[in-house]
Order: structure tokens, then C-alpha cells, then sequence
């Protein structure tokens, strides 16, 4: 029998910022670990209303909260204070930290393998961006998942 090779994907094909990418992105998402994500004393600030706000959607979510050490429970669910910690899989991983601060976590994300990586709103890092694409992993960049959720949402 012959052998043929695997095509290569270019990494950059990973890089997601048509449309029509997102809503089948969000469509085959179930699981979401947010990186960073507020606790409920933070109520008013993105990091905490967007993953309230997709829960209620119908995802899992899966807190992975930076600060706040004496904290084991946000949005009824138990904390994790690294993503490789998760038992299970995890489609997307939601980042809720400042561009600089993205590559601290690049080895845990490497690591937990999700489907893909979604860095919100004001959050870029092209550098890691690249190292997540290459790696097979689709990342979103610079973008509220909340508002393409309910951009979606409403065209269905």
C-alpha cells in the first residue's frame, strides 16, 4: 500500500477572523476555561460578566482565576488555578489577561491542548497567537465573545 504524505497546515490558517470561522467555532464549542476570569465581588467588570453571560448561554464554564487564592468556587464552579489542572477536555480557552501577561500562560495552554484559544477584547499578543496556531490550535484575538455570541445568535 502507498503512502501518502499528510499535507501541512499553514499555521496561519488557524488564525480566525472571518465570520463564518467564528460562529462554527462557537457552534462546536461546549467548554470554556477562563483565564483570568473575576470573581462575583467584580461583578461589573468584563472578566466576570462574560463568562456569567456565556454560562447562561448553555457553556461550561471552567474558572481559572489568576489573583484571588482563598477562592475555590466562581459561577457554581470549582476552580482551577491552571489549565493542565482541568481534568478532561476543553474546547476553548477564554483569556482574560493583559497582552503582556499572555505568555506567562503560553506553556499551560500548549500543555491543555484546547480546540482553541479566544483572547478577548484589547487582548493581543501576535507572538503567542503564532505559537498556538502552530501547534494546531485556532486562536481568536482581540474580540468580545460575548458580542460575537450575540452577533451570532441573532442572525440565526
Amino acid at each position: 500500500m502507498q503512502e501518502f504524505p499528510i499535507p501541512m497546515l499553514n499555521w496561519r490558517d488557524n488564525i480566525i477572523t472571518d465570520p463564518a470561522r467564528i460562529a462554527a467555532l462557537l457552534q462546536a464549542t461546549r467548554t470554556i476555561a477562563v483565564l483570568g476570569i473575576k470573581t462575583e465581588q467584580q461583578a461589573e467588570q468584563p472578566a466576570y460578566n462574560v463568562p456569567r453571560y456565556l454560562r447562561a448561554a448553555g457553556y461550561e464554564i471552567i474558572p481559572v482565576p489568576v489573583y484571588y487564592p482563598d477562592v475555590s468556587i466562581i459561577l457554581d464552579h470549582k476552580v482551577y488555578r491552571r489549565l493542565v489542572d482541568i481534568p478532561g477536555p476543553v474546547d476553548m480557552v477564554n483569556v482574560f489577561r493583559r497582552p503582556q501577561d499572555v505568555p506567562g500562560h503560553l506553556d499551560d495552554m500548549l500543555a491543555k491542548k484546547p480546540r482553541s484559544v479566544w483572547m478577548q477584547l484589547g487582548i493581543r499578543n501576535d507572538e503567542v497567537a503564532q505559537k498556538l496556531a502552530e501547534a494546531g490550535i485556532e486562536v481568536v484575538q482581540d474580540r468580545c465573545l460575548m458580542v460575537e455570541h450575540r452577533r451570532l445568535n441573532q442572525v440565526i
